[in-house]
């Protein structure tokens, strides 16, 4: 349902006229919104540790720390609140074929989705405030249903996708959604699968990207406490995240040759059935023949399949109206897991380094290589994602509903993704220029940032 220009290849004379700006009006407002929400789920947890440990230890560096993680984290919910609010209208804008039929199915999930985001709201505002206000560790535990509800929203929007990749909960009768169960729907065969993949995904993406920032004031040379402390807590969350992410890959990919094998075939760029199938570095698929790809023998069998033997599904055998993009679809999966073993491998170095009793954050090498993992997280975030959709096309709802029947049919649209570049990249501007002046204003040491335009503080008066 999502991606992109690239999927031009996917349209026909008799497709709707809304079908192509659906498909990018989605991939831009999915693909923006999704870095805003692994913020929501991860950050909280990295400001409890932070927070806990300036209460537990009397660490005045630590508590500064949760202060200041704390108002960026406020900064990006409200670009993430109006992201989302946007989101939430295209749905049923871009694609009446999926919401009209299947309303009712998807109906529960979106509605605690947003009783999670309200939750979420209602603690950040008291924990913000709560500064000097609470007893310390009432103050703490604010945090606690602000990273709860961060994660049951991310659970419910998950279970959505989930559903288009494993459709349950109904039936069809005579071209009719009937017998609708909205629970069997949300907990459908792969949402705690992949909801997993996608929660772990969040701590990757925010650790890597908080511990960059810090990576980089430490090769402008400040190389104080905070710097440190600020560095070493993301990127012990983003330590466990990379080392676990590719275990709870292999889990998730399990029997997809079964339940997508035209997916699958993309991945592993299988235009034909080899047993045992290769692993694929590379290449592209150019009129039927895989070109400038790196065979890896019997490897593509034991990773897809778990075997020495079993093949993989060509697309030879698979109808040819049935396949995805393959080119694009590979090629975001490689990406994906390139950046995802080049990161764990730097994590891994990290800690072994350390063991031995040598410490890379003074090495500066290491420390560019830390500044770009926070955009190297962020594209392999992309990439899964773009794989995840990509290789489920031509299907919105896989086997059931088309994304052509989805889209509609209104050429306007083209005019509203216009207007969606337009609010996203104020957003971007906006988002930027606010974390910037606030990242100045605490290296000139100012604390609690009292607005550049309000009144002056009362003692400032009296004085």
């Amino acid at each position: 349902m999502t991606v992109s220009a690239l999927t031009l290849q996917l349209l026909t004379a008799e497709d709707p006229a809304g079908l192509l700006p659906a498909r990018e009006q989605m991939a831009l407002s999915l693909g923006w919104h999704i870095v805003l929400a692994c913020f929501g789920v991860a950050f909280p947890a990295m400001i409890f540790v932070v927070h806990r440990r300036g209460i537990v230890r009397d660490d005045p560096v630590a508590l500064e720390l949760a202060k200041r993680w704390s108002k960026v984290s406020a900064v990006l919910f409200a670009i993430g609140a109006v992201s989302g609010t946007v989101l939430s209208f295209e749905m049923g804008l871009l694609w009446p074929g999926l919401m009209g039929p299947f309303g009712d199915v998807l109906g529960l999930p979106f509605a605690f989705e947003g009783l999670s985001f309200f939750v979420e709201a209602i603690f950040l505002g008291i924990y913000l405030y709560g500064w000097g206000r609470m007893p310390p560790r009432r103050h703490l535990l604010m945090l606690v249903p602000m990273a709860a509800a961060g994660v049951v929203g991310t659970f419910c929007v998950i279970s959505v996708n989930a559903w288009m990749n494993a459709p349950a909960g109904f039936t069809m009768v005579d071209g009719e959604v009937t017998n609708v169960d909205p629970w069997a729907a949300m907990f459908n065969d792969l949402v705690f699968m992949q909801f997993l993949h996608m929660w772990v995904a969040a701590f990757m993406v925010v650790g890597f990207a908080v511990s960059g920032v810090y990576a980089v004031g430490m090769l402008r040379g400040r190389r104080d406490p905070h710097h440190r402390l600020g560095f070493i807590v993301p990127f012990v969350f983003a330590t466990v995240a990379a080392l676990t992410q590719p275990f709870i890959g292999h889990l998730l990919g399990g029997n997809l040759g079964d339940r997508q094998p035209a997916k699958l075939a993309a991945f592993e760029l299988a235009e034909t059935t080899e047993s045992p199938s290769p692993l694929r570095l590379g290449g592209v698929l150019v009129d039927g023949e895989v070109k400038w790809a790196i065979d890896i023998p019997v490897l593509g069998s034991l990773i897809a399949q778990n075997s020495f033997t079993e093949p993989v599904q060509g697309l030879d055998t698979i109808p040819e109206e049935d396949h995805p993009p393959v080119n694009l679809t590979h090629w975001a999966f490689q990406t994906m897991i390139g950046i995802g073993t080049l990161l764990a491998g730097a994590v891994v170095l990290f800690w072994f380094m350390r063991w031995r009793g040598r410490d890379l954050l003074e090495r500066r090498w290491f420390l560019r290589f830390a500044a770009v993992s926070g955009p190297l997280a962020v594209v392999a975030l992309e990439a899964g994602w773009i794989a995840t959709e990509v290789g489920r096309q031509p299907w919105v709802v896989y086997g059931v509903l088309r994304t052509t029947e989805a889209a509609g049919s209104n050429s306007g649209l083209w005019w509203l993704l216009g207007a969606t570049v337009v609010v996203y990249a104020g957003m971007t501007t906006g988002a930027v220029v606010v974390l910037r002046s606030m990242a100045r204003r605490w290296r000139a040491g100012e604390s609690d940032l009292p607005s550049p335009y309000g009144p002056e503080p009362r003692e400032e008066v009296a004085r």
